[in-house]
């Protein structure tokens, strides 16, 4: 039986205060000038007559005969609010506006950005009260909302999406890891396409992706790409040529890049999924590059990847993508001629095939929306974790990664916990990277004795470029897929996609890829005393000494 999800639009509705209404979501400093885009949402049924809301300086109450079902918005400007949301509101403050009904208006209510309050009275009895920064914490474009009892359970930025997960059953899946399996699964997928493609990506230069593309827009399949238009670094040359070849051949391509002034809703779309023929969903944490796919045979970075072939759910990531086309940010891009992405040189024996498996139950990870799932995914082990990482930031000095502090609470209550971090040179030189990190996690299970244990990677050992996964296994029946970092940027602001699966085959082929990555793979230095070293030390100490008693004994 499929689940599908719903989609929360504007507002929520949630329990709260004893009253037949309440707010649920305001913005008090959007992105307009003047802030004329300003906007409240109440939730609740029956007549409006009794309510008035307020600053403390300004308000306003409804018209005789206003009565709500569920939700209703009233903004400041009817006309600034659509420019935003693309609908009017149901009511406004200030008259400017002829499409859309005036609230009744005392003193202007204006909102101010850092510190203010809403109360919300019904026949002068006050039934509710927000204030910031006490209640929720000010930031430009930031939308406050109620759910589950409390206010902002995750950040909102204006123009962000609010998909809500679900559940897919009988999915069918084809597992696949780069850089063993990554390319012929990908061109199998695209190669059977016939009738459209959608693609989204972080970065793509690849040219063999490219021709692939090129060849299914020559057999009329419709074809539409979106990448970032602003990746760490811009877009790369090799990048600019391949979405200019694409281009050349009728592929639209699009990229979320905003104009001067305007403001993107997420700040990097860093996902990384296609879908084929509205049955079918490639995802992964990898670019679409050599990096990730590179030919069979040659050296890669570690990622994972799943093929999952269920309309529902390609359905649900199409809903996604359209979405995210929606957005004022995203814009046509033309690309730039030149030469194309180098094929890379180093070999390396390819150990993981891509491997089939059919009745999995799968269920999406959508960032920022749902991205709160790894939390859950983790918090529900009973024997097991397996983490690869490229790598881990703590929110600061004092507080753990949240998604780390689940995996230590769970090593806490017997769980075993192995996290497997990337070695490469930029995760490793700094004073507080993946090798800080390590020594960091070993300390608290040997400070507190519990069956934690984290590792480097040894690239050397699997001729691995670097780990550029974001992948977790619990209990052996559970793998999360997913572009998502574990910083506090990328589940938070970015639009991400993932997938949790559960299957126990599905499960099993990534962990003995894991244990593959995890057997050669090295412990800190600072959790085990090197006495080799300390020998080499004494000894060359001792020589100095000797050299010097003789040198001033003659």
């Amino acid at each position: 039986m499929q689940v599908f999800p719903l989609i929360l639009l504007v507002g929520f509705f949630c329990t709260g205060p004893v009253s037949a209404l309440m707010i649920t979501e305001f913005c008090p400093d959007p992105y307009l000038h003047g802030d004329a885009d300003e906007y409240i949402v109440l939730s609740g049924y029956g007549p409006l007559d009794s309510f008035t809301i307020s600053d403390g300086r300004g308000g306003f109450r409804f018209p005789p005969g206003a009565t709500i079902n569920r939700t209703l918005v009233v903004a400041m400007s009817g006309t600034a609010y659509a420019q935003n949301h693309g609908v009017f509101p149901d009511y406004e403050w200030l008259d400017n506006t002829p499409q859309v009904p005036d609230v009744v208006p005392g003193d202007t209510l204006r909102m101010a950005n850092a510190r203010d309050m809403l109360l919300l009275y019904d026949d002068g009895v006050l039934v509710q009260n927000i204030s910031w920064p006490e209640d929720v914490k000010a930031r430009e474009g930031q939308v406050h909302f109620y759910e589950n009892g409390r206010w902002d359970p995750r950040p909102l930025m204006l123009g962000q999406s609010r998909f809500a997960t679900g559940d897919f059953s009988d999915v069918t899946v084809t597992t696949f890891v780069s850089p063993d399996s990554s390319a012929g699964v990908f061109m199998a997928a695209v190669d059977g396409a016939s009738q459209e493609i959608l693609l989204n990506v972080y970065e793509f230069s690849s040219p063999e992706i490219t021709e692939s593309l090129i060849a299914a827009k020559k057999r009329n399949v419709s074809v539409t790409i979106l990448v970032e238009g602003g990746p760490v670094g811009g877009i790369s040359r090799e990048e600019n040529a391949a979405l200019w070849s694409m281009n050349q051949s009728g592929i639209p391509v699009y990229a979320m890049m905003p104009a001067r002034g305007e403001h993107a809703p997420y700040r990097y779309d860093h996902a990384k999924y296609l879908l084929v023929d509205k049955k079918s969903t490639l995802i992964t944490s990898e670019n679409f590059k050599y990096s990730g796919f590179p030919p069979e045979g040659m050296s890669g970075n570690r990622g994972w990847g799943a093929y999952l072939e269920n309309p529902a759910l390609a359905s649900y990531f199409s809903m996604v993508f359209s979405r995210d086309m929606q957005s004022g940010s995203v814009k046509p891009y033309a690309g730039i001629p030149g030469d194309l992405e180098v094929c890379p040189t180093t070999t390396r024996q390819s150990q993981y095939p891509s491997r089939g498996f059919t009745g999995a139950q799968v269920r999406p990870v959508i960032a920022p929306d749902t991205s709160e799932e790894i939390l859950h995914l983790i918090n529900s082990a009973a024997t097991s974790i397996e983490i690869e990482q490229a790598y881990i930031t703590n929110e600061s000095t004092s507080q753990l990664n949240p998604y780390l502090d689940g995996a230590i609470d769970a090593a806490r209550r017997g769980v075993k916990v192995r996290i497997m971090l990337d070695s490469y040179w930029f995760n490793m030189e700094g004073m507080n990277d993946n090798d800080e990190m390590v020594v960091l996690i070993n300390r608290i299970g040997a400070a507190e004795n519990i069956p934690l244990e984290a590792r480097c990677a040894d690239l050397s050992s699997s001729h691995l470029d670097k780990i550029h996964n974001k992948g977790v296994i619990v209990d052996g029946e559970k793998v999360l897929i997913s572009s998502i970092n574990w910083n506090s940027n990328s589940p938070n602001f970015n639009r991400e996609a993932g997938v949790i699966i559960t299957h126990p085959g599905v499960a099993g082929y990534f962990r003995e890829v894991f244990d593959a990555d995890w057997n050669p793979a090295v412990q800190s230095a600072s959790v085990r005393t090197d006495y080799g070293k300390i020998a080499l030390v004494v000894i060359v100490v001792a020589v100095l000494l000797l050299f010097w008693y003789r040198r001033h004994m003659r």
